[in-house]
Parts: structure tokens; C-alpha cells; sequence
């Protein structure tokens, strides 16, 4: 997979808007706790991918691609209990929750041609 800039990965693109989104999602709640986590965690995802990418070595970015990977899963476990509590509408977690899916499985997809 070739590309100039991190900007031209579409994994890094997705986890953008799913940030904005989320942001967009959580602008009235007062739940700031939860909130903070959640914003966090998606911000996570796209800084990742872009960190890693400017790293030296294929290792370093394998880890940060790693790391982001796990950002996907702690937001998802977040929006779960979002759900849960009624913080967030079920059919706006389900949304994010798909994309999340899809964004972990690029990055996957990522990791394992670093790999090669």
C-alpha cells in the first residue's frame, strides 16, 4: 500500500469524521466524565495513524497503528454504556459502533502489510 502522507490513508480520513461526528454527537452532554473518555478515545484513533506514519521504522508504526486499534475498542466498550444509560441515542451508537468495526478492520488490514 503506497502513499505520501497519511492524509491519503482512508483509515486515517474515516477516523477523522468519526471524531467530528462523536463531537458533534456529544455537544450537549453533561456527562463531562464520560465525555472526556469518549472524545479522547476518537481523537486517539486519527492521532495514531498519523503519528505512527511519521515514525522512522515499519516497528514504530506498527505499534502506533496498534494503539489506535485499541482506541477503536475502548470507544466502542464507551458507546456501549452510552447506550446503556440512555446518554446517547441507541440507532447514533450503532452508527459509530459499525464504523468503528469497519475502522479496526482497515487498521488490521494496515498492520499486517507493515508486517510483510
Amino acid at each position: 500500500m503506497s502513499y505520501n502522507s497519511f492524509e491519503d490513508l482512508e483509515v486515517w480520513k474515516r477516523s477523522c469524521r468519526l471524531a467530528v461526528d462523536l463531537y458533534e454527537l456529544l455537544e450537549d452532554c453533561r456527562d463531562y466524565g464520560l465525555k472526556n473518555q469518549m472524545t479522547r478515545a476518537a481523537v486517539s484513533v486519527a492521532s495514531n495513524i498519523a503519528e505512527g506514519a511519521e515514525r522512522g521504522s515499519a516497528a514504530e508504526y506498527i505499534r502506533f497503528l496498534d494503539i489506535s486499534k485499541g482506541s477503536t475498542a475502548e470507544l466502542r466498550t464507551q458507546l456501549y454504556i452510552s447506550q446503556r444509560i440512555k446518554l446517547m441515542p441507541a440507532e447514533s451508537c450503532n452508527e459509530l459502533i459499525k464504523e468503528l468495526k469497519e475502522i479496526s478492520s482497515m487498521l488490521h488490514g494496515l498492520i499486517r502489510s507493515k508486517e510483510e
